[in-house]
């Protein structure tokens, strides 16, 4: 079952820069519920929301507003540019019946039989946008990379995953094996006297053509 992180919000009725602002220096975030039957302006304290923004976990957020409860997924967030801190969220309401999109993190399992072999497995991408019901929601899809070889690669089309349709484009590689660089030199160590060897003997240099002399007179 996915975590779910409770946030006490309250409910923003001054809304603009200024209200916002004064917010913050409240050490308050403001924040919007989205995908409802109305849009919900509220705030909340800066330490409710670090749970759910400084994970790389996908969780659902409850947010309690004005004595109701909203379920939630985390839609997009804006940090100050000076301070790095939380300055605006924007939360999505789940409804059993609507589908939502929402980018769900990747758990690669299995032990790579290219890493075995001595390469080094490389994670592309760390997550992938999907579009479901919100009963399908997961806290992350895994991929099995028990079969992948030496630069092999395994791409969005090879991940299957029930009940959920993958927005990302199918041909973007997901994870894949590279060799390492003492590998490599291995190869080029092995395949240079292999070259060697295989190559043609040198043809013997032509003799001189013979100076002819010229008749005495």
């Amino acid at each position: 079952m996915m975590k779910t992180i409770t946030i006490e919000g309250h409910l923003r009725t001054d809304i603009g820069k200024k209200a916002a602002q004064r917010i913050r220096t409240e050490e308050q975030v403001p924040g919007v519920i989205y995908g409802g039957e109305k849009e919900v302006n509220f705030y909340a304290p800066a330490k409710a929301f670090k749970p759910l923004v400084y994970t790389g976990e996908f969780q659902f957020a409850a947010v309690n507003v004005d004595g109701k409860t909203y379920k939630c997924i985390l839609k997009d967030m804006q940090f100050d540019i000076l301070t790095d801190a939380l300055a605006h969220i924007d939360l999505l309401e789940l409804s059993d019946d609507k589908k939502v999109i929402a980018s769900i993190p990747l758990k690669f399992t299995g032990a790579a039989a290219g890493v075995k072999a001595g390469g080094k497995l490389i994670t592309k991408i760390n997550a992938l946008k999907v579009k479901t019901f919100p009963k399908y929601l997961k806290e992350n899809i895994e991929v099995d990379v028990t079969n992948l070889e030496l630069n092999g690669n395994i791409r969005v089309e090879d991940v299957k995953v029930e009940n959920m349709e993958i927005m990302n484009s199918p041909r973007i590689p997901v994870v894949s094996v590279a060799l390492t660089r003492l590998l490599k030199q291995e190869e080029t160590a092995t395949a240079a006297p292999a070259a060697t060897a295989a190559a043609p003997a040198a043809a013997p240099a032509a003799a001189p053509a013979p100076v002819k002399e010229g008749k005495k007179k």
